[in-house]
């Protein structure tokens, strides 16, 4: 591949292991190449669009601006055509029962990654989300036009979907208010969530009108596109 020395792993904030699944990709070894991807990466579709690729600055061949390998769009092609066929999870932990029932509170990136990890693990999960659905700030906080939200549910389901002796569920628009009404069902737990407060800065201008927090006007903006769009048909684009 031309590599020499690869640096484009050095450059991923997951550690990618992409030259492994590069060279797989070459050969024709497509069921190799995924599980490589899923060892460091639970959503490659996700990153695959809205990563701003550090390990493409990092090829080697970018040495010569403008020639750095395709690294995203290696990483869509892999994943893509496979989700929803048993190829994107790792096989779960054989057991006859579970080994623990967890719960998982947040449905955002971390706390799906959270109980896919564990339901691969062979643990009952319950993923407890405030919000409508899950998907967090990738949902709710990246507009469509970055990832649209037909993605987003079905990586949701999929990671929801009973296998083997392990699953995940998911509980939306759930109150974690009273944590005793959880633990009664489920230990341990695990609180993956993210942070809702605004850091405020004192800069000139703060004061004027129309100046808003970004969650406060994505929130609201990505719920109204939603409605627009109406239910979103998982595994296809919705129709516009």
């Amino acid at each position: 591949m031309e590599c020499g020395v690869p640096f484009c792993h050095n450059g991923c904030p997951l550690g990618n292991l992409i030259p492994d699944w590069n060279d797989l990709v070459y050969r024709d070894r497509w069921r190799e190449a995924i599980e490589q991807l899923h060892r460091t990466n639970n959503f490659p579709e996700f990153t695959g669009r809205l990563c701003p690729a550090p390990c493409e600055a990092a090829c080697v061949l970018e040495i010569s601006e403008g020639n750095a390998v395709t690294i995203k769009q290696i990483e869509v092609a892999i994943v893509e055509p496979r989700l929803g066929r048993g190829l994107d999870r790792a096989a779960a932990a054989a057991r006859d029962a579970p080994a623990a029932r967890v719960a998982v509170v947040g449905a955002g990136p971390a706390g799906l990654a959270c109980a896919q990890q564990l339901a691969r693990a062979g643990h009952a999960v319950t993923v407890y989300e405030r919000d409508e659905a899950g998907g967090g700030l990738v949902r709710f906080g990246v507009p469509d036009f970055k990832i649209e939200k037909w993605l987003v549910e079905r990586r949701a389901r999929s990671s929801s979907r009973p296998r083997a002796s392990s699953s995940a569920t998911a509980s939306t628009s759930a109150s974690t208010s009273r944590p005793r009404s959880c633990a009664r069902r489920t230990t341990p737990s695990s609180s993956p969530i993210g942070s809702r407060v605004p850091r405020d800065l004192p800069v000139p201008g703060r004061e004027l009108d129309g100046v808003h927090f970004a969650m406060e006007y994505l929130y609201q903006r990505n719920r109204w596109v939603a409605r627009e769009l109406g239910p979103q048909v998982v595994g296809a684009p919705p129709r516009r």
